[in-house]
C-alpha cells in the first residue's frame, strides 16, 4: 500500500507487496504462537492473582514487596520454572548472566560452553584475553573455562559427554551473537541437556536465553535447563520495561544467584522496586504480541533482502529460535547505508546518522541503528554490525509489525539511494 509520508521507490514497494504474499503462511503461524503464549501469560497472571495493589513500589530495603514477589512467581510459572529473579536491578543481560555464573560457580569449578565462543560481552566476564586479567573475571577467581565448537551448526552431542564430565556448568548460548551460525531452538536445548545429564547428572545446564523468549511455545526451563537468563529490554520486557533482567530455574540455584545480587544474608528478601513494577508487569503481558511483531519483521526482512540478492540467515521460511535476522551485506558501505535507513524509521532520533564506534565490551568498532524509547532496547527495531568481515548486519526487534516493516523498507531505500541495493556498486 502506498503512503504519502515516506519516499520509497516504487520498485521497493512492488517487491514488498510480492514478499507479503509470499510470507503470508509464516505470518499466520507466528500469530498462532503469539495467541498460545498470550494465553500462557494470562493464565499465570490469573493464577497468581495479580491486582492493582501489586503495582505499588517500595523504597529502601524493599522488604515484603508483594508486587516484586508476585511478579517473580508469575514469570516462573510462564517459563515453567520453580522460581525466578525478575528485577530492574540488572543493568543488562550480560549483568544477569554474570550474576548467574558468579552465583553458582566457586573457585576450582569448571564451566564448559557447548556453543563455541560466546557473545563478545561475555569475553571479559570469563577472562578469555590477557587484558581481562585482574578485573574480577571468572578466571581471576580460579574458575576454569572450556568450550566445544559447534558441528554443522549443531551442538556436537558426541563431544558433550567427554567435555562436561566433572564440570559444574554446561553453558548454552541460544542466540547467534555476532556469528553466522543458526540460533538454537528449545529442541536443540532439550537434546543437549539430555546428553549433559546422561554424562553427569550433577552438571548444571545454564542457558543464555536472550532474544529467544516467546518466539516459540516452549522455554528452555521446560525442556531440561536448570537456569535460564535474559534481559528485560529484549523480548520479555515487551518494549515497556525500562531496564532489568531475569534469572529463572531451580529454586535453590535462583536463591544462590539472589545471594550474589544482594548479599548472602538477604538473598531474594530485599530489593526495592522504585515504581518500576507497573511497567514490568505490562511489558511481560504485552511480550508475546510484541515478540510476534519482531519475528514478522525479521521474516519480512529475510525475504526482501534475499530477493535483492543478499545472503540471509535464517531464510524467511526457516523455523526461528530468536528474533534476530542476519543479512550479509558484504561491505562497510552497504552496512552503513542499511543502518541509516533503519535509523530513519525509528520513532526516536530518526534524524541521527549512525556511525561506527568502539562500544564497551566489543572487540571491533560497532555501528548501531537504534532509535528506541528505552536506550539500547533491542526488542525495539534496531540494527547493528561489527565493522569486520563479512560485513553482516544483525537486525532485531520491532514493537509493531507495521512499524518494523517500514523500518526494513527504509533500510532498502537508503541502500538504493546509495547505489548499493541491487548491485549498482
Amino acid at each position: 500500500m502506498e503512503q504519502p509520508f515516506f519516499q520509497i521507490d516504487k520498485r521497493i514497494l512492488a517487491l514488498s507487496e510480492q514478499i507479503e504474499e509470499q510470507i503470508a503462511p509464516q505470518l499466520k503461524h507466528i500469530d498462532g504462537i503469539a495467541q498460545y503464549n498470550t494465553c500462557k501469560v494470562q493464565r499465570a497472571f490469573a493464577d497468581q492473582r495479580v491486582s492493582e495493589s501489586h503495582f505499588a513500589g517500595t523504597s529502601g530495603y524493599g522488604y515484603d514487596d508483594r508486587g516484586r514477589e508476585t511478579l517473580e512467581r508469575v514469570f516462573a510459572q510462564v517459563v515453567g520454572a520453580q522460581d525466578s529473579l525478575y528485577r530492574h536491578n540488572f543493568v543488562s543481560g550480560t549483568a544477569a548472566l554474570t550474576c548467574a555464573l558468579f552465583g553458582v560457580l566457586r573457585p576450582g569449578d569448571r564451566m564448559v560452553c557447548l556453543t563455541g565462543t560466546p557473545y563478545d560481552t561475555l569475553h571479559g566476564v570469563i577472562g578469555l584475553l590477557p587484558e581481562h586479567a585482574g578485573r574480577g573475571t571468572l578466571k581471576d577467581f580460579g574458575i576454569q573455562y572450556e568450550q566445544i565448537e559447534l558441528k554443522d551448526d549443531q551442538i556436537d552431542l558426541g563431544a558433550v559427554s567427554g567435555a562436561v564430565a566433572g564440570a559444574k556448568i554446561a553453558y548454552i548460548q541460544r542466540s547467534r551473537g555476532y556469528s553466522l551460525r543458526r540460533s538454537l531452538s528449545c529442541e536443540d536445548v532439550r537434546l543437549a541437556a539430555a546428553a549433559v545429564k546422561a554424562a553427569d547428572p550433577q552438571v548444571l545446564v545454564v542457558v543464555d536465553n536472550c532474544y529467544g523468549e516467546f518466539v516459540d511455545t516452549l522455554e528452555p526451563t521446560e525442556v531440561g535447563a536448570d537456569l535460564i537468563v535474559g534481559s528485560l529490554i529484549k523480548n520479555p520486557g515487551g518494549g515497556i520495561a525500562q531496564t532489568g533482567g531475569y534469572i529463572a530455574g531451580r529454586e535453590d540455584l535462583v536463591e544462590l544467584c539472589a545471594c550474589r545480587l544482594t548479599s548472602p544474608s538477604t538473598g531474594k528478601e530485599v530489593g526495592c522496586t522504585l515504581g518500576q513494577l507497573r511497567s514490568m508487569y505490562m511489558g511481560l503481558f504485552f511480550a508475546p504480541t510484541v515478540v510476534a511483531g519482531a519475528v514478522k519483521t525479521a521474516t519480512f526482512a529475510a525475504a526482501l533482502f534475499e530477493a535483492a540478492g543478499y545472503r540471509v540467515s535464517p531464510r524467511w521460511d526457516e523455523r526461528r529460535a530468536d528474533i534476530i535476522q542476519t543479512i550479509v551485506l558484504g561491505s562497510g558501505e552497504r552496512v552503513s547505508a542499511f543502518c541509516r535507513g533503519v535509523q530513519q524509521g525509528a520513532p526516536v532520533d530518526s534524524f541521527v546518522t549512525p556511525e561506527a564506534w568502539d562500544m564497551p565490551g566489543y572487540d571491533d568498532p560497532v555501528i548501531m541503528a537504534a532509535g528506541a524509547f528505552n536506550m539500547g532496547a533491542s526488542i525495539e527495531l534496531s540494527a547493528d554490525a561489527p565493522m569486520r568481515e563479512p560485513y553482516a548486519c544483525w537486525l532485531q526487534g520491532g514493537l509493531t509489525w507495521p512499524s518494523g516493516k517500514l523500518g526494513v523498507l527504509l533500510a532498502a531505500q537508503s541502500m538504493l539511494e546509495a547505489g548499493v541495493l541491487f548491485g549498482e556498486k
